[in-house]
């Protein structure tokens, strides 16, 4: 489940009323209390290079959607699920594009295949195997959509609910659970014809 952060969200709640009523100086608070958090989750879904570009991308659209904000959730929830989307945003750009480079694993991508510690204290096989595991991932993840993408790291990785993945893709339940399955098999069918694994 998404945590809520450590401050007053009814004094979000409040800002949020400041900036709609023309106090711009507000937001800038609003940006200082959640920058953090929202770094935390953006990190977890894209390569460290664009980090900082969709943390800001993520705080403008938040402020263009700011009089969509309903004081029903905290506003870090609101806030997490504009993140998470601007990361789904960025993969199916990406994708378009066709400009993926295939060291641009993730935080979450490199813990999922690097579950040890300390990778240099390893004999030099295993190290190797590390690396070769990171390259095995990077492609794989390469070759899902861009949702797929978003829906794995979401339950597999970070070990979200379905409710949860769904909520923050703005897909069905059903949904995320068919590219769950789909995208695990994928991966499946990559392992058996890959010769990292033999």
């Amino acid at each position: 489940m998404i945590q809520a952060q450590n401050h007053d969200d009814s004094g979000d709640s409040g800002r949020v009323a400041r900036v709609l009523g023309g106090d711009k100086n507000a937001f800038e608070v609003l940006v200082r209390a959640h920058k953090a958090a929202v770094a935390r989750i953006v990190s977890a879904h894209v390569p460290d290079g664009q980090v900082a570009e969709l943390v800001q991308e993520t705080f403008v659209r938040a402020y263009v959607s700011l009089p969509g904000y309903r004081a029903d959730s905290p506003f870090s929830h609101w806030l997490s699920v504009i993140a998470v989307r601007a990361c789904h945003d960025f993969w199916r750009m990406r994708y378009k594009s066709r400009e993926i480079l295939h060291a641009d694993l993730s935080e979450a991508g490199r813990a999922m295949v690097d579950n040890t510690p300390d990778v240099s204290a390893q004999p030099a096989e295993e190290a190797v195997a590390g690396d070769q595991a990171r390259r095995f991932l990077a492609e794989a993840l390469d070759r899902l959509s861009a949702t797929d993408r978003m829906v794995l790291v979401l339950t597999c990785l970070e070990e979200r609910s379905t409710a949860e993945a769904a909520e923050l893709l703005g897909i069905s339940r059903a949904n995320v659970k068919i590219r769950a399955f789909r995208a695990r098999k994928a991966l499946r069918a990559m392992l058996e014809t890959t010769s990292f694994m033999r």
